[in-house]
């Protein structure tokens, strides 16, 4: 008896899976409905984020039933089952890069829309200040380099770790953080003047 409960407090606990992790397990050994229930669960953050960086709707729907098409074809090779997101995301970015260069002569400039959720409208009297600050938002994200807005707003929008980006993008840690850091000025001078009033 005492040998057992020596041998028990030398065992480390056991951290139980995350619903991903589980479910990438099973969709792994060929579970359909697995892959499914991981679609389900991710298929408005991708779409969200594809929106946000192609900034038009017909190209995001695209994009993000390309982008689980892919992570269907690859998910065998995921060997880091708890960071299915982040990968997931990766590829949503790889896939929105070569929608821009595929459809290059769009202007994607010239639409209104705005990204999904930036800016809640808690109440009715702060709607057109919503709207206009969402513009802002939007031209504000348009003048960020693609791969430095992918970097944004997945820590922003997604709330991914730094190192979970950097496993995303395959960039060192430090870039991560540098790119974000440069972002988040970039973003602060353009929505300044509009927040505070001040405008040139």
């Amino acid at each position: 008896m005492t040998a057992v409960l020596q041998l028990l407090k030398r065992t480390q606990p056991i951290t139980p899976e995350t619903p991903d992790e589980a479910l990438v397990r099973r969709a792994q050994a060929g579970e359909s409905a697995a892959f499914k229930a991981l679609f389900e669960r991710h298929v408005v953050a991708v779409r969200r984020f594809l929106r946000d960086l192609l900034r038009q709707s017909d190209l995001a729907d695209d994009a993000t039933q390309e982008t689980f098409a892919r992570a269907h074809a690859q998910l065998v090779k995921l060997t880091d089952h708890d960071r299915f997101k982040p990968w997931l995301l990766g590829i949503a970015r790889n896939v929105a890069f070569e929608a821009r260069r595929v459809r290059q002569h769009d202007v994607l400039e010239e639409e209104d829309d705005v990204p999904d959720a930036v800016i809640p409208s808690p109440n009715p009297e702060s709607v057109l200040l919503d709207a206009e600050l969402e513009k802002h938002f939007t031209e504000a994200l348009s003048v960020l380099s693609a791969n430095r807005r992918a970097a944004l707003l997945m820590r922003l929008d997604h709330g991914l770790a730094y190192e979970e980006i950097a496993a995303a993008l395959g960039w060192s840690l430090a870039t991560v953080k540098n790119e974000i850091h440069r972002a988040r000025l970039k973003l602060r001078a353009h929505l300044l003047p509009h927040l505070t009033g001040e405008r040139p």
